[in-house]
């Protein structure tokens, strides 16, 4: 009996520790584990963009997505934005039309939508096209179009996509092809890049590789031999200052595809505090609902039942922090429910316990009577529960999963914090209330002992 009341004082110990380490966290400005909160209740700034992905095979349109959505979120970092949101979005085949592929960007806490735009709009997009020596000239008073444009370059399929670094350079003067201290770029491919650009220097020797950055012809050499080492030269005129931020931002990463802003939206401090100011109220409001409820139906048991949801409270708050977890109206939804499954779980426990009380009998023999004792109602209670409890958190925790893999970034918000919930409610649960119920000690259920585990208004 004492080993339980030990296990159990070390996990209320455990517990308070854990809950210092949250207060003092989040008091703490310094700290380096603080709630994250999303869009929605830090406020923000909310970007979607358009690629360009018509010049892609299709084979390669996922590829290019996911390399914009790294690019992109390297270039977010520069904002040291506690948690941003880069994600890919394709439109519904049943939406009718074109389907297109965005990419929203949240960034968290950044009101100034203008400097956002123009930081992750500074991201380069390098391209390497071949001259097409079958193209027709203009012809006199034609107009220089884009369709006109596709026709004098051919892709090569060689973008910022293969880049592994660029390094500013100075020529040497004298016998070299630049001129005495001119800034050119040198760029160095991934080891795919490189063996596409020695495929495409191999098949094309003698003909005019054009470089365009951001759609600028920057030179265009002539391919003299194939070029095996990786590496390409990228030279145009370049200012010193001029070179070297070109450098800076294809080392952050070059675009692989064009991309074109198609909305912004701005949500204030104010109201995404206000937003969170009613979701702690809710949460916090339906915590003393639910307290109230278990004290007052289920007395003893009940009381087990809010220490052992104190806990489960307490753990979450600490995997929110450590994992860590974006924090969203929608993850605080995901939460109160999963405290909703914690407290059902025991619920199921403390009824069936109840039934196991009820079992007194009388002696066939001496007539003398005998009662139930609270040890053997807990274990049996718990064990005819758990098979319920057991097939009701697997159907949801499979359903969180399956919301996180398909959803939104919204609903992946409330699956993960759902999830999450319903491991960790079935261990304070099936665990955390067994072993206090236990340290209460083994009596027999008369007395005060009969009302104390007994339920309702009897």
């Amino acid at each position: 009996m004492w080993k339980i009341r030990i296990i159990a004082l070390v996990i209320l110990i455990i517990t308070v520790g854990i809950g210092y380490f949250n207060y003092s966290s989040e008091i703490n400005p310094d700290s380096r584990f603080p709630f994250k909160l999303g869009l929605d209740l830090a406020g923000g700034a909310h970007l979607i963009y358009k690629a360009d992905i018509s010049e892609l095979l299709p084979e390669d349109v996922d590829v290019s997505m996911d390399a914009l959505r790294d690019v992109i979120e390297r270039r977010t970092n520069l904002f040291g934005v506690s948690e941003p949101l880069v994600q890919i979005e394709k439109s519904s085949v049943f939406a009718g039309g074109e389907r297109e592929n965005r990419l929203i960007v949240e960034l968290p806490g950044i009101i100034d939508i203008t400097e956002a735009v123009k930081v992750i709009g500074e991201t380069p997009l390098l391209e390497f096209k071949l001259v097409n020596e079958d193209a027709k000239p203009l012809e006199d008073g034609e107009k220089f179009t884009q369709e006109k444009f596709n026709e004098m370059f051919i892709t090569t399929g060689l973008t910022g996509r293969f880049l592994k670094r660029a390094q500013l350079e100075f020529g040497a003067g004298g016998a070299s092809n630049y001129l005495q201290n001119e800034p050119i770029v040198r760029l160095d491919f991934t080891k795919e890049g490189g063996d596409l650009f020695a495929d495409i220097t191999k098949k094309n020797v003698g003909r005019t590789l054009a470089i365009f950055l951001d759609g600028d012809l920057k030179s265009a050499p002539v391919i003299n031999e194939e070029i095996t080492d990786g590496s390409a030269i990228v030279s145009g005129g370049f200012a010193p200052q001029e070179a070297r931020a070109l450098v800076r931002n294809l080392n952050l990463g070059a675009l692989p595809v064009p991309i074109e802003l198609v909305s912004t939206q701005t949500i204030g401090a104010s109201l995404g505090k206000d937003a969170l100011d009613k979701g702690l109220r809710a949460v916090a409001a339906g915590l003393i609902v639910i307290a109230f409820f278990l004290l007052f139906w289920y007395r003893l048991p009940g009381f087990v039942a809010v220490a052992s949801l104190a806990v489960y409270i307490i753990i979450m708050l600490a995997l929110f922090k450590l994992i860590p977890i974006t924090l969203t109206a929608a993850g605080l939804a995901g939460f109160l429910l999963s405290i909703g499954m914690a407290v059902d779980a025991n619920i199921l426990i403390f009824e069936r316990m109840k039934e196991e009380l009820r079992g007194s009998f009388a002696s066939d023999i001496d007539g003398t009577q005998t009662y139930a004792d609270t040890n053997t109602a807990i274990k049996k209670g718990f064990a005819r529960a758990w098979f319920s409890i057991r097939d009701g958190n697997i159907s949801s925790i499979i359903t969180a999963i399956i919301l996180f893999w398909v959803g939104t970034s919204l609903v992946k918000g409330f699956a993960l914090t759902f999830g999450i919930g319903i491991i960790v409610s079935m261990l304070t649960a099936i665990t955390i209330s067994r072993i206090f119920l236990y340290a209460f000690g083994k009596y027999e259920n008369k007395g005060i002992i009969k009302f104390l585990f007994n339920s309702g208004i009897k």
